[in-house]
């Protein structure tokens, strides 16, 4: 004769919750505010229970709340239920950014009217009407660069530059010399404008 005993089937709990002081909402937030006061029993070992019992009473009226007031649709994604906008003001998690130190530059720009360029004049691009395709404007392989690698250079016929040259200068070193003094100018500007911001914040 078999001793084993059917497992106890748990009881359904209710759906519906009764409580002194009805619920309020923030379905925006899934948010559900139970406004009655929380009584705790005095036996210590039913604490962890009545916790639950009352996280799932309030589980439950949200879930109620949420299947009988906001839309519902069905999509070939699923059954989608669509949430109203939030109404309860949450805090900031981090504090608002302080504002950036105006730069040089930016003052200029303000002073002058320059706005920034858009995202297609940043573009690092240009048609290139020998080739047909479109290549670089600078860096590498740039368009600004085109010449520099060129076997002969060609020279204007009687060109002041050329006939007052001084010996031992070529037209390669004063275009090398040009690219070396624009980054050591560009290097200063900005060595100065990162003085000029660090003397701003403090």
């Amino acid at each position: 004769m078999s001793t084993e005993t059917a497992p106890t089937k748990t009881p359904k709990l209710p759906v519906t919750v009764v409580k002194p002081t009805p619920y309020t909402f923030d379905l925006g937030l899934l948010l559900a505010n139970d406004p009655n006061p929380l009584s705790l029993p005095s036996d210590r070992s039913a604490l962890e229970s009545h916790l639950t019992a009352t996280a799932r009473d309030g589980t439950q009226v949200l879930i109620n709340q949420l299947l009988t007031t906001c839309p519902i649709a069905s999509t070939p994604a699923g059954v989608l239920l669509s949430l109203p906008p939030q109404q309860t003001p949450l805090p900031r998690e981090k504090p608002v950014p302080a504002p950036k130190a105006e730069t040089k530059w930016s003052a200029f720009a303000k002073r002058r009217g320059i706005k920034p360029k858009t995202r297609e004049q940043r573009r690092n691009l240009q048609y290139d009407q020998e080739t047909g395709e479109f290549g670089r404007k600078w860096g590498y392989k740039g368009a600004n660069k085109s010449g520099e690698d060129d076997a002969i250079i060609e020279v204007k016929f009687n060109s002041k530059k050329e006939l007052e040259r001084k010996e031992g200068t070529s037209i390669r070193g004063d275009k090398r010399r040009e690219i070396r003094e624009k980054i050591k100018r560009n290097e200063r500007r900005q060595r100065k404008n990162e003085r000029n911001t660090d003397g701003r914040k403090k």
